[in-house]
């Protein structure tokens, strides 16, 4: 008869039983203390950050810089305050910050490299600002848009379309690709399509095309480049002999301030009722000649 060695059973310490419920809720009193103070710094950080936001605000506004590059400089600071407020509440949970740090380097060199046209953007802001091809309140064309800026963030450049539409245009393509900056000068050029009859006398219709140019007061009489260089305040020419028509080309000058009124269209309304009230001067219609030939 073989014997049945029995195996003994660790013994549980009943001291250690009754501690544990007094553990827990020292555990549970100190993630709470952790999490009331990380509440406590997040909204008093939300406040300081408004506060130094508004004071930021405050001080571009008094000084003489370019509105874009305060705008940029106040979404600068908004972003590294609120990094920073985000490093202290992780701090305050009790989570080791040096830690966090290196895995957020790790995470950064990661995210960098997938977010690389972002840090494309914000190089082509700082070279926006640096070199000024445009300015808040100019008016530009780019990336097949053409309206006024409101705004150069850090990854954005926020313009507003002549039907009031907003756009978002990323820094990196605005600094990489052409831009047309209609309000680098003081004055614009305005053009318009002349037609008349061929057999009319073209004399005679430069003449009543310089009457509406005479009469129009927008036009700029006297237009000079920025360097100084006087040019000739209107043009009218022949630029082209269609199937149909003889077309002349009239060049004029107005203010770029006065550019988006309604020059252009009191203009061609003015040609317009010239054109047709003169009875030596008739407008064109496009024809066609059909032959037909009959069979024998």
């Amino acid at each position: 008869m073989h014997l049945i060695s029995l195996v003994e059973l660790p013994t549980i310490n009943a001291s250690r039983l009754d501690r544990l419920p007094e553990k827990l809720l020292d555990g549970s009193i100190l993630i709470g203390q952790r999490i009331l103070i990380a509440l406590i710094i997040f909204i008093v950080g939300r406040y300081v950050i408004k506060l130094i936001n508004r004071l930021v605000r405050h001080l571009l506004e008094r000084g003489t810089i370019d509105s874009g590059v305060q705008s940029f400089l106040r979404s600068l600071v908004n972003i590294t305050l609120t990094v920073l407020l985000v490093v202290s509440v992780i701090g305050a949970l009790g989570i080791n910050t040096t830690s966090f740090a290196a895995l957020l380097a790790s995470a950064g060199v990661a995210i960098g490299m997938a977010l690389s046209g972002n840090l494309q953007n914000v190089a082509g802001g700082i070279v926006i600002l640096l070199f000024k091809p445009y300015k808040v309140g100019d008016n530009i064309e780019a990336q097949g848009n053409e309206g006024t800026v409101k705004e150069i963030l850090l990854f954005h450049t926020i313009i507003q379309t002549v039907d009031l539409r907003t756009i978002y245009i990323p820094n990196g393509q605005m600094s990489t690709s052409v831009v047309i900056n209609r309000s680098k000068s003081d004055i614009r050029q305005v053009q318009w399509i002349v037609s008349i009859e061929y057999g009319n006398n073209i004399a005679h219709a430069k003449e009543v095309i310089q009457a509406c140019l005479d009469a129009e007061s927008r036009l700029i009489r006297v237009p000079t480049t920025d360097a100084g260089e006087r040019l000739e305040p209107f043009f009218i020419g022949v630029t082209n002999l269609n199937t149909s028509s003889v077309d002349l080309t009239v060049r004029a000058y107005v203010k770029s301030a006065d550019y988006w009124g309604d020059v252009s269209s009191k203009m061609n309304e003015a040609l317009y009722a010239a054109l047709t009230a003169d009875p030596a001067l008739n407008i064109p219609f496009p024809t066609e000649t059909v032959h037909i030939v009959k069979d024998n």
